[in-house]
């Protein structure tokens, strides 16, 4: 079973769909306390870091989530919720982030292309993951966002998407992940990374 987080900043309908395309069952869930109740989580979002972060701060779902993913359950940030597993964004000023991996959300320079990046684009593999089983080089997923993810360890970066600079398009480190595109938004290799995760979370 899995829980995906509700904190007011997500598409939530449309991730829990993609699980149950591929055969896994996600319920919505609010309260911190039941995510004990699940095998894996993920956490979805769009809109803005501080908002996000403050929403999680006064549900009490910022400790829920560092003890899930120290405990090495299968956890999933999508695209803003990738972003809130870093230590801070420089989003409207400094704010600080779950910390899960070291490292800050940048915004996207001006390069001569448009900002935000949205559409689809190509992933370059950097090592191998279990959440990428089948997924071949050069795939493209649907992306849209103004900030990117800088590791501060490049040794947790899975793969990396070119928009005028090259930037961590998935990172992971043993069960957590991040993925900046909306992988329930990107046809068969979107729901294929879905089915992958999924299967992590049969093996725990």
């Amino acid at each position: 079973m899995i829980a995906i987080i509700d904190y007011g900043m997500g598409n939530l309908r449309s991730v829990q769909k993609g699980f149950e395309k591929v055969g896994y069952q996600a319920e919505i869930v609010t309260k911190p306390e039941r995510l004990a109740d699940y095998q894996g989580v993920v956490l979805p979002g769009v809109g803005a870091f501080a908002d996000a972060m403050k929403n999680l701060k006064q549900m009490g779902m910022v400790e829920a989530i560092q003890n899930i993913t120290a405990s090495n359950r299968p956890f999933l940030g999508i695209c803003l919720g990738q972003q809130l597993l870093f230590e801070s964004s420089e989003e409207w000023g400094e704010t600080p982030g779950l910390g899960i991996f070291a490292g800050q959300v940048r915004r996207l320079p001006s390069t001569g292309l448009k900002v935000p990046h949205i559409g689809w684009n190509q992933i370059e593999l950097q090592r191998p993951s279990p959440l990428l089983v089948g997924i071949p080089n050069g795939t493209a997923f649907y992306f849209v966002h103004s900030y990117y993810v800088a590791p501060a360890d490049q040794a947790i970066v899975l793969t990396t998407t070119e928009y005028g600079i090259y930037f961590a398009s998935i990172v992971g480190q043993k069960n957590t992940f991040g993925i900046q595109f909306h992988p329930e938004k990107s046809s068969r290799w979107g729901l294929e990374i879905l089915k992958n995760f999924g299967k992590l979370v049969d093996a725990c």
